[in-house]
């Protein structure tokens, strides 16, 4: 009877998936409603002009645009805003 027996066991046969954090979309970059612009932990970024956010701190564009990242307020923060297209009138 050939067993294998007190092999011991291993401590370290885990590992957890990736979250894919981090900024989506950069500045000046185009972004339509919907797109997710970061993905964060907590409030690094702070949601702007016609930007939202989700229930994990997402930040999301609210309506088409261009993605501006400024710093303001009384305590330095970064804010994350989305300027509309301006739509040019094509003369005929």
């Amino acid at each position: 009877m050939a067993h294998k027996k007190a092999g011991g066991s291993t401590r370290n046969g885990r590992d957890s998936n990736p979250k894919f954090l981090g900024v989506k979309k950069f500045g000046s970059e185009q972004v339509t409603a919907g797109n997710i612009i970061i993905r964060q932990r907590g409030t690094q970024y702070h949601p702007g002009v016609n930007v939202g956010m989700g229930r994990d701190h997402t930040l999301f564009a609210l309506v088409d645009g261009q993605v501006l990242f400024k710093i303001q307020g009384p305590h330095n923060r970064m804010f994350v805003c989305v300027v509309k297209k301006e739509i040019k009138d094509q003369e005929s």
